[in-house]
């Protein structure tokens, strides 16, 4: 068991803006700290230690899910583990992981999920200790997109929790898409048990790679990834959102379409819109040789993202990310899912890593617009053709866990 993350015990209650989490002293005995709250639309199951007692807490800070840019405690990766879903490039993929980690572990702690019977490889590959600031972690896991099937964390004065997403492989039993996930979806718990850290459950079935946030009480979204039979059977949009808006702490959610069934995510947003600094959304802009159906998809989000405003009322600035030309990208041989995007980047502490795909201009061009969006932080280029052919990329490999803000 690592050293537990600060995290006060509690009573979980939901309101309508925010999740408060309700801390009793440390006298109070374990039966009393339990969930007192029934589960219902909006109303997210916390994991608890006993029955619910007649104990009249005060009211704590809400918890929110915090901006990406603010600061980390570690990152958190997963080791590719199954030849059924990678075949012949599980080896190229797990290179991509390891030299990923590498570079992230210049920047912050990086902890990888690895398989018991894999863990000493992961080791190998991935140069674990002191050196490199990487730890793996003994947990049994099916892929490598922790950003979906890990913990999405909330935070507030001197507290965290973990939110569980129910992760149920995006959905796509019974299609062509479908591969194993059993041990994906069960990450989530194991990982806040084993780093002390409390469990929320969601009262939705969704990824992380499906949520973008300003820190502020914004959120961005597509109904694709959402609003969706194979995540949230008859789920209006309303229902989702005000489950969302509860279990998040979001104030305001601004809904892009997206679209579902082009590729395993139905669209997920960290590949559309993406949030560099409250009222600044960088927007992913198609390069030569997309497909047309993603085209709509972008020029619908422009358009959504043009009129937008926040949950404090300001207009949104959009920049445009231009992807590469997928003619002159080395990955142009690896498949129609080679996602070439630079929106799946990852703000860590001091960086941004961000994919490098081989046509020159672009992945500087690239670099100057985050650059100029991140003045603090170095940009880091990383090639991850490999990851990138299974249709994710840095931000798909990547679960943040927030640093616990002061107490006020």
């Amino acid at each position: 068991m690592h050293t537990p993350t600060p995290s006060r015990r509690g009573l979980l209650r939901f309101g309508a803006a925010a999740v408060p989490l309700i801390a009793l002293g440390s006298a109070v005995p374990a039966v009393a700290r339990a969930a007192a709250a029934p589960v219902s639309d909006g109303a997210a199951a916390p994991v608890s230690d006993g029955a619910a007692a007649a104990v009249a807490p005060a009211a704590a800070p809400p918890l929110r899910m915090p901006a990406e840019s603010d600061r980390h405690d570690r990152t958190f990766m997963a080791w590719p583990a199954l030849p059924s879903v990678w075949r012949t490039q599980l080896s190229a993929v797990r290179d991509d992981i390891a030299k990923l980690a590498h570079e992230i572990s210049r920047y912050e702690p990086v902890v990888v999920v690895a398989r018991p019977g894999q863990a000493v490889d992961a080791r190998y590959y991935c140069g674990s200790g002191a050196y490199y600031r990487i730890t793996v972690v003994e947990i049994s896991n099916d892929d490598l997109w922790i950003r979906d099937f890990g913990p999405t964390f909330v935070v507030g004065p001197g507290t965290i929790a973990g939110v569980d997403t129910n992760f149920n492989g995006w959905g796509k039993d019974g299609t062509p898409y479908c591969q194993r996930y059993a041990e994906d979806a069960a990450v989530a718990g194991t990982l806040l048990a084993e780093y002390g850290v409390d469990r929320i459950r969601a009262p939705f079935v969704g990824e992380g790679g499906a949520l973008e946030t300003d820190g502020e009480g914004t959120l961005l979204a597509t109904v694709s990834s959402w609003v969706n039979p194979n995540r949230n059977p008859g789920r209006s949009q309303d229902e989702v959102e005000r489950a969302l808006r509860t279990t998040l702490g979001m104030d305001k959610v601004i809904w892009l379409d997206g679209v579902a069934g082009q590729d395993i995510t139905d669209a997920h947003i960290d590949c559309l819109a993406r949030f560099a600094a409250p009222g600044r959304v960088l927007l992913d802009r198609p390069g030569p040789g997309t497909d047309q159906v993603w085209v709509k998809v972008y020029e619908q989000a422009k358009r959504a993202l043009s009129t937008a405003t926040d949950a404090r009322g300001r207009a949104l600035t959009v920049i445009e990310l231009p992807a590469p030309d997928r003619n002159r990208i080395r990955g142009r041989d690896l498949g129609k899912d080679f996602l070439s995007s630079y929106s799946n980047f990852y703000v860590a502490n001091g960086a941004v890593f961000v994919p490098q795909f081989g046509h020159a201009a672009a992945d500087a061009r690239a670099r100057a617009i985050l650059q100029a969006e991140f003045p603090t932080r170095d940009i880091v280029q990383v090639d991850i053709d490999n990851i990138a052919s299974g249709g994710g990329g840095i931000h798909c490999a990547t679960q943040s866990q927030p640093s616990v803000p002061p107490l006020r």
